[in-house]
């Protein structure tokens, strides 16, 4: 779902927000809570199944990649990369 903000004092506020932003109704209710992270960072508490050093060999050779499928049939397997 994409909702679009229109009025420039809460785009304000939005961009100056540190942190979390928790979004929430008129009464007090936190409807969701969104964190600001750099593109491609993992979300606080989640640790990626594939290592720094794994990714980086894997980017020396692009040509010798797995499809996506087994990909999911490793990791619903045994939850490794091997």
């Amino acid at each position: 779902m994409s909702i679009m903000i229109t009025d420039p004092a809460l785009l304000a506020q939005l961009n100056a927000a540190k942190g979390a932003i928790e979004v929430g109704g008129p009464d007090g209710r936190v409807l969701r809570t969104f964190i600001q992270e750099g593109y491609g960072k993992m979300p606080p508490g989640v640790k990626s199944p594939v290592s720094d050093e794994e990714f980086e060999e894997a980017r020396k050779q692009p040509d010798s990649g797995i499809t996506l499928q087994e990909f999911w049939q490793r990791m619903q397997s045994d939850g490794k990369w091997r």
